[in-house]
C-alpha cells in the first residue's frame, strides 16, 4: 500500500473515533429542563431521559433519611416527590418554600431520583415589600 493511503485511513480512523466519541458525551450529559407540570404532561418520555425539574419546596416535606433526603417539589397545585441521593452535601438555602432544581431521572414508581440540588431563597437578596432597595453602606472601620 502507497504511504499516503495508509496515512488516510489512519486519519480517517482517528477522526472517525474522536467523533463518537463526542457524539456519546454530548448525548449521555445531555439534560432537559422541565416544570414539575410539564413533567406530568410528558408519560413515558420523561423515564428514559436526564431531567432538570424546577419548583418550590412544599413547608414541611424534607425529610432526612440517613444519606437521602426526601422533599416535594410544587408549582401550580401540582406535586412530585423527590428523593437525592448525591454526594454533596444540600445548599444552605434549601428550606421549606425555596425555589429549587433538581437534576437526575424519573423513577418508574413516579418518583424523582435527584444526584444534584440547587436551590435560592429569593427573599433573601430583595428588600421586604414597601422598602426602597438602597444601595449597600459599608462602614469604615479604621481607626483614625
Amino acid at each position: 500500500m502507497n504511504t499516503y493511503v495508509k496515512f488516510g485511513v489512519l486519519m480517517t480512523v482517528i477522526v472517525g473515533t474522536l467523533m463518537w466519541l463526542a457524539v456519546g458525551g454530548v448525548n449521555e450529559t445531555k439534560t432537559y429542563y422541565k416544570t414539575v407540570s410539564e413533567l406530568e404532561s410528558m408519560h413515558s418520555d420523561a423515564k428514559a431521559k436526564r431531567l432538570r425539574v424546577a419548583g418550590d419546596v412544599q413547608p414541611g416535606s424534607i425529610v432526612r433519611k440517613g444519606k437521602e433526603v426526601e422533599f416535594v417539589l410544587t408549582q401550580e397545585a401540582k406535586t412530585l416527590k423527590v428523593i437525592y441521593s448525591g454526594s454533596d452535601p444540600l445548599p444552605d438555602t434549601f428550606r421549606d418554600r425555596a425555589q429549587a432544581v433538581a437534576d437526575g431521572k424519573l423513577g418508574h414508581d413516579g418518583v424523582f431520583h435527584a444526584t444534584r440540588i440547587q436551590a435560592k431563597c429569593a427573599s433573601k437578596y430583595e428588600a421586604k415589600p414597601g422598602q426602597p432597595q438602597n444601595a449597600p453602606v459599608y462602614q469604615d472601620k479604621r481607626t483614625s
